[in-house]
């Protein structure tokens, strides 16, 4: 149910599963929300929301095949908001290797998601993220836990600060070593946990991104 006046989303919908789920929490958090597929909604929504659940591979395939990925990166060039969540953040990055396969992603940031090293995969369940001061998503929220389902990651950020832009705001997560727990950078936000999952925490993280919509 839409909320009149409220930033409008689309969540993409390319084939990938958790859609309606996602759907539900951003409404919940005050957006109006459609789900669709088409890419000139997509493109002229205030924000846009990239779910994702399964193998890496999987979904650079499917979003290939709805050339979801022109969508992303012609929004991220106009300065238009756009977030990932779990897989959906995953494919952002220029590479996931999965079970030895290296699947090209979309290349947005560099770096490689590779499998956690850890003794107990996946990853699942609820876990502390190490937010920044600064971030936006996390305001408010720095000291709640949100829910991971997960085996890979990417585990270190590769790009260097620009003195002419503000730096990426990273947050990291623990589970065997260091990883990335999500990323504001920019219009590019993602999360490696799930918000939709995560309780009132994540609700109020997407409120938080739907909040910085229209500033």
């Amino acid at each position: 149910m839409s909320t009149k006046g409220a930033p409008s989303v689309v969540v993409l919908d390319y084939g990938s599963g958790n859609i309606h789920s996602a759907a539900k929490a951003l409404e919940r958090a005050g957006a109006d929300v459609t789900v669709t597929g088409d890419r000139q909604k997509a493109m002229d929504a205030d924000g846009l929301l990239v779910p994702g659940v399964g193998a890496f591979s999987a979904v650079m395939d499917q979003l290939t095949a709805v050339r979801g990925g022109e969508v992303i990166d012609r929004r991220l060039a106009g300065g238009r908001p756009v977030l990932g969540i779990c897989v959906g953040m995953q494919v952002m990055f220029a590479d996931g290797i999965e079970r030895g396969v290296d699947t090209e992603g979309l290349g947005e940031w560099p770096g490689v998601v590779e499998p956690l090293k850890a003794p107990v995969v996946p990853h699942m369940g609820w876990n502390t993220v190490d937010a920044p001061e600064e971030s936006v998503l996390f305001d408010g929220i720095r000291d709640e836990r949100f829910y991971f389902v997960h085996s890979y990651a990417a585990q270190d950020w590769q790009i260097d600060p620009d003195p002419k832009r503000r730096p990426a705001r990273v947050t990291w997560a623990d589970h065997g070593g260091r990883f990335i727990a999500a990323v504001e950078n920019g219009p590019l936000s993602a999360t490696q946990f799930h918000p939709e999952k995560s309780g009132d925490a994540g609700i109020r993280l997407l409120q938080n991104w739907i909040a910085s919509l229209r500033r």
